[in-house]
């Protein structure tokens, strides 16, 4: 059987026709609608479409998603394993030298049909439209370029209006507002902060602001604290505004920590598998507008088809680990952040729902 066609989806916007692949940002400031995606370790996949049109989600089909079994999940790090890497965190920063670090773990399961039609990102997609809706969501569909995401991203990473570029850090989970702690404030000011200075390499002096601080937003299943900081482009920088953006923002400071460059080295030595498109950047630029959107790849599903047992589902869960961070209940964070995809991309979540 073929591959299925290439596609993306983002904004209610449905691509099709591709038309070029280029691991080039500048391609970003040139022309056409491009659906991006970026690695956390650097790799960067730009597809240009030439058929952009209105569409709503795709519709939940039969036989057109098998999902792994709940208990065929693994984790790169276990309990133990992440529950010490928190505590060799706070070690860091008892030294000063890092405040604040996102560990993060890499969940996989084996695909129980390896055939195409059963194992089709977009149908996934469909299924996370239904069980968790996100404001960030999407999927590209590239399978001759080994590129099959789907995103139910909350976060904003940029978002890009002609010269003005915003960007929405998280910090701070719960299950409610009432379980977010002082402790989850302090950290989303101290990203703020780093988000201010990475956007102050590219925008214009001045310009940068933080319009929202600290916003409680809801989310299936839990809560968020999310800031806004917005600057302006400065005129030097905009005739290769992307890869300006890219080369000086990137990975976002939410989901590495604070410096960024030591927090980065840190997390390279604790943990134990790449995170892929989790934690890097997926989403849409129109370059003939000079508009786009990019979320921070978390609530990311990826999938692998290059590995020796057959064609694994990934997905990455994490948390922001400061002095104040208790390691069993950063542990159960991570979990509170993937049960629910989790269990869509089982089927086993909402059952009834996906199938109405």
């Amino acid at each position: 059987m073929s591959d299925p066609a290439p596609l993306a989806r983002f904004a209610g916007l449905l691509a099709t026709d591709l038309r070029e692949v280029t691991d080039d940002p500048e391609a970003l400031d040139s022309s056409g609608w491009w659906a991006v995606v970026a690695d956390y370790e650097g790799g960067l996949t730009c597809a240009r479409f030439g058929d952009v049109r209105p569409a709503a989600p795709p519709a939940v089909l039969p036989g057109g998603w098998r999902g792994p079994a709940p208990a065929d999940w693994t984790s790169s790090l276990d309990r133990a394993a992440y529950t010490a890497g928190v505590r060799r965190v706070r070690e860091h920063i008892a030294a000063g030298e890092v405040y604040q670090a996102n560990l993060c773990r890499i969940l996989t399961a084996p695909l129980p049909d390896a055939s195409r039609a059963s194992s089709d990102v977009d149908q996934l997609a469909a299924r996370l439209a239904r069980g968790n809706p996100a404001p960030y969501a999407g999927t590209v569909r590239l399978p001759a370029h080994g590129v099959e995401v789907a995103t139910a991203s909350p976060e904003s990473y940029l978002r890009r209006d002609g010269a003005v570029v915003t960007s929405s850090p998280i910090k701070g989970t719960g299950r409610t507002a009432e379980d977010l702690l002082p402790k989850d404030h302090a950290e989303n000011v101290m990203i703020v902060d780093l988000v201010r200075n990475d956007l102050g390499r590219v925008c214009g002096t001045g310009t940068v602001t933080v319009p929202r601080l600290c916003a409680v937003e809801e989310h299936p299943g839990l809560v968020h604290l999310v800031s806004t900081v917005r600057g302006e482009i400065a005129h030097a920088c905009r005739p290769r505004g992307w890869a300006r953006l890219l080369a000086d923002t990137f990975p976002a400071g939410s989901i590495t920590g604070a410096p960024k460059s030591r927090a980065t080295r840190l997390l390279a030595d604790l943990e134990t598998a790449p995170r892929g498109p989790y934690c890097g950047a997926v989403g849409w630029v129109d370059a003939d507008r000079g508009t786009g959107e990019l979320a921070v790849g978390i609530r990311t599903f990826w999938i692998r088809r290059d590995l020796p047992g057959g064609p694994r589902l990934c997905f990455g869960t994490g948390a922001g680990i400061t002095w104040d961070s208790d390691a069993e209940r950063e542990w159960e964070e991570t979990e509170l952040k993937a049960s629910r995809l989790l269990a869509v991309a089982s089927e086993v979540y909402g059952n009834e729902r996906m199938t109405t």
